[in-house]
């Protein structure tokens, strides 16, 4: 059973920085993509960031420019490198996975994210 735990997240305020960590365990498959998404309060799941497999990385349009992904295969570990922090960042942030080889998906539990004004 594929696990992921993500860690990292904490109050900060408008224009700093932080850092998301969410660890894997389980994966006998190889991780083909793996996201990161945001929900703010009354508001819609929406996705972030991906990186997958072959180098392709993608932004959503509020965070390109602020937001870095990465990942460590050697470490089964996916980041999320956040600068120039906005109240409207301020949301719980989630990883998934897809293991494509068996057609499944995985979540994280969430980590939280506050960036006050």
């Amino acid at each position: 059973q594929v696990r992921l735990v993500e860690s990292g997240g904490g109050v900060v305020q408008a224009g700093g920085s932080l850092t998301l960590s969410c660890l894997t365990s389980g994966t006998t498959f190889s991780l083909d993509e793996m996201n990161w998404y945001r929900q703010a309060p009354g508001k819609q799941r929406e996705l972030v960031a991906t990186i997958a497999n072959g180098g392709y990385i993608n932004y959503a349009d509020s965070v390109k420019g602020r937001f870095t992904i990465s990942r460590d295969n050697a470490k089964n570990t996916v980041y999320l490198q956040m600068s120039s922090l906005k109240p409207e960042d301020t949301a719980v942030y989630y990883c998934w996975v897809r293991q494509g080889v068996i057609n499944r998906d995985y979540w994280g539990q969430g980590t939280q994210v506050t960036v006050s004004s």
